[in-house]
């Protein structure tokens, strides 16, 4: 069967750029699921998209829909006939829908019971006709942040849409979105190439594009900015500051993008730099620019939409704009300075954190107390270094500076703790505290930093639990699954060894007076929520049933918790392995509950218990040792050398005997070997 190309282009006006990535990735996986559900298989699916269009193309669908057999399930066998057996209006009411008689329909067999059935031949239609019909509903159907009505249409879409290119196999898909007809008319760059110009596939698309001073693969613009902003800089006598974030925001901004370099005046340097550059990135999308020392030059790079004949004047637009907001920093910087961090730190009893949890001032408090606690117990060296961060961590919120460049904030707390002298350590631990700031973002390098951070992420954690504010969803408005991750990523890099519960119970403590529910009902969400983004945090390097089998065995300490994923992991190639997890199943499914008594050898009736009994005895201390010593992996080897005993037990010995006694001490024994293995993982967990 031949197969065609589908080619959509959607004409808006600018789109934001914060709106085109999800968009383009919900394009892709919902045109795949529509062409799945209209039976079309399809080859290479790709997504483009400009500040004035999103496209797609689909490689490889079959012209013609195939023929199909379709089931169509009614009422209940039960629901169908009276107790005569002769149909029922429900069974009577289906057919009629069907289109057949009541003598036609089978039943089909379902989990819920036996179901009427019926089943007709579906002739396949023509791709052409189906995606006149798939289309438009895909259009309307993409998400957006915020989408838009305009005229008085009764569409959305993010911006308002001016033409609509959609062809298969070359030829027209017909359909309207609003008062938008499909066709094959598309356009140019506004400025540059302000036309329309008729398109017949994707190959072609491009092609004319490019010669209309668009480039619709933002991949492609990607490479054509980081390759220009790298010539410039070095043309400018330094080094592109890079900043891949800011590259990803940029190349939704310009369908034909080239690279200019500024200046600003040196005078500005004597600001921290990080306010110089969140100031130029945040604000204005520049580009920075540092020397071979990674020191920052007093220059930028900014991006254009077209190629302009005098560059000179749109650099002079672009300095005299950073030139206004690099002087409102400076103010903030110099003015900022007049008040001291500990009169800052008052001020903070005036600013309300969250209703339900009282002022910033309050939870400073909370977690404050909480860092010592981590400090006397981690690094008692540092515990007084510890609570005079924490005490300060939280003063530039009220600063000028971080009211009006919040990206800054810990920054700026540094850099102000050493203009007033404070020690290097205590303000290192003031910008630290807010990492991690993303999935897999830098962490705090010091203990100090550590355990400030630990501290406020898990009284946030446990503040917006304890009031019910808890995640539910996509929506998760105090960030508290990353402060999660954050907190386990943290502990784990460190490798402190504490217990989870203690600390969230200590935090608990510290909000009494805050509670709104009981107490250990949040402590429970808690743990488990903290489980939860724990089993998915590594997700990504252990197979799932090894970490559910280990989590299963405890969670609290998470240091060893990781330990015991990483040894059952690296223990699963090993010959004994599977025939011990189905030893253990075998005692799982004898002992349920178990029965925790001592073992009366004088009661064993067969050799294979009194071997399975020696060798029990003979691998528990060290097993038992093993384990206290955090050796997992020797723990597994001990617990391995039970599996020929166990094997031999179960081949010879009746474990539910009639003799109660006997019975009894046989259940002992086996439970007494599962608590073993238990201190270990559950082994019934694993796959």
């Amino acid at each position: 069967m031949s197969t065609k190309e589908l080619f959509l282009e959607i004409g808006t006006e600018e789109i934001p750029a914060g709106f085109i990535p999800r968009a383009l990735a919900e394009m892709e996986a919902m045109i795949g699921r529509e062409l799945t559900n209209a039976r079309l298989t399809f080859g290479m699916v790709q997504t483009l998209a400009t500040p004035r269009r999103l496209a797609l193309v689909v490689k490889d669908i079959p012209a013609v829909q195939p023929d199909a057999e379709i089931t169509a399930t009614g009422p209940s066998v039960k629901a169908a006939y009276d107790a005569l057996g002769k149909p029922t209006r429900a069974a009577e009411g289906f057919a009629k829908g069907q289109g057949v008689e009541v003598s036609e329909l089978t039943t089909v067999t379902t989990e819920k019971g036996e179901y009427l059935a019926v089943t007709k031949k579906a002739t396949g239609r023509p791709t052409h006709e189906l995606l006149s019909e798939i289309l438009p509903k895909l259009i309307a159907d993409i998400p957006f942040k915020k989408s838009m009505r305009w005229g008085d249409l009764d569409v959305r879409f993010a911006r308002p849409i001016h033409w609509i290119v959609a062809l298969f196999d070359g030829i027209v898909v017909p359909f309207s979105f609003g008062t938008v007809e499909s066709g094959t008319m598309s356009r140019g760059h506004r400025f540059m190439a302000n036309t329309t110009f008729p398109v017949n596939s994707f190959a072609h698309y491009l092609e004319e594009c490019e010669r209309h001073f668009v480039i619709p693969n933002p991949e492609k613009r990607k490479e054509i900015i980081r390759r220009e902003t790298h010539r410039v800089a070095k043309a400018a006598g330094g080094h592109l500051l890079p900043d891949e974030e800011l590259l990803d925001q940029i190349v939704f901004l310009a369908e034909y993008p080239s690279a200019v370099h500024g200046t600003f005046s040196p005078e500005f340097l004597k600001v921290p730099k990080e306010v110089l550059i969140t100031s130029m990135r945040s604000h204005q999308r520049y580009f920075s620019i540092v020397d071979d020392n990674g020191k920052l030059l007093p220059g930028f790079i900014t991006i254009n939409n077209t190629l302009t004949d005098d560059p000179s004047v749109v650099v002079k637009g672009n300095e005299r704009v950073l030139r206004a907001r690099l002087s409102d920093a400076r103010f903030f910087f110099e003015e900022d300075q007049k008040v001291k961090l500990d009169d800052r730190v008052e001020a903070l009893k005036k600013v309300v954190y969250q209703q339900k949890l009282g002022t910033s001032y309050e939870k400073m408090e909370r977690f404050r107390a909480l860092a010592q606690g981590l400090a006397e117990k981690l690094n008692p060296a540092v515990a007084g270094q510890t609570v005079r961060a924490a005490w300060l961590c939280k003063a530039d919120l009220v600063s000028g500076m971080v009211g009006e460049f919040p990206e800054v904030q810990g920054i700026m707390g540094r850099e102000y703790a050493l203009l007033e002298g404070e020690e290097q350590a205590v303000a290192n631990a003031i910008a630290e505290h807010y990492l991690p700031t993303q999935a897999g973002g830098e962490l705090p390098a010091s203990d100090i930093g550590a355990f400030v951070s630990l501290a406020d992420k898990l009284d946030t954690i446990c503040g917006c639990f304890s009031v019910g504010l808890i995640p539910t969803g996509a929506a998760d408005p105090y960030a508290l699954r990353r402060a999660t991750i954050g907190i386990i990523a943290t502990i784990l890099d460190k490798g402190y060894r504490l217990s989870l519960t203690a600390l969230i119970d200590q935090a608990l403590v510290l909000l009494a007076a805050k509670l709104t529910r009981p107490k250990e009902q949040a402590m429970s969400e808690i743990r488990e929520f903290f489980r939860g983004r724990f089993v998915n945090l590594l997700g990504n390097d252990y197979p799932a049933d090894v970490i559910e089998a280990a989590v299963s065995a405890g969670f609290d300490d998470l240091v060893q918790v990781r330990a015991r994923i990483a040894s059952l992991a690296k223990f699963k190639s090993h010959p004994d392995f599977e025939p011990l997890t189905v030893a253990f199943k075998r005692v799982g499914n004898i002992i349920k509950e178990g029965l925790d008594a001592p073992v009366d050898p004088a009661l064993f009736q067969d050799s294979a218990e009194n071997g399975l009994y020696e060798a029990f005895q003979t691998v528990k201390n060290s097993v038992d040792g093993s384990i206290a010593d955090g050796q997992w992996q020797a723990a597994l080897t001990g617990i391995a050398t039970l599996r020929g005993p166990i094997d031999t037990f179960f081949d010879k010995v009746m474990v539910m005997a009639e003799d109660e006694r006997v019975r009894a001490n046989r259940l002992a024994l086996l439970t007494a070997i599962a608590r073993m293995f238990g201190q270990v993982a559950d082994f019934s967990r694993i796959a």
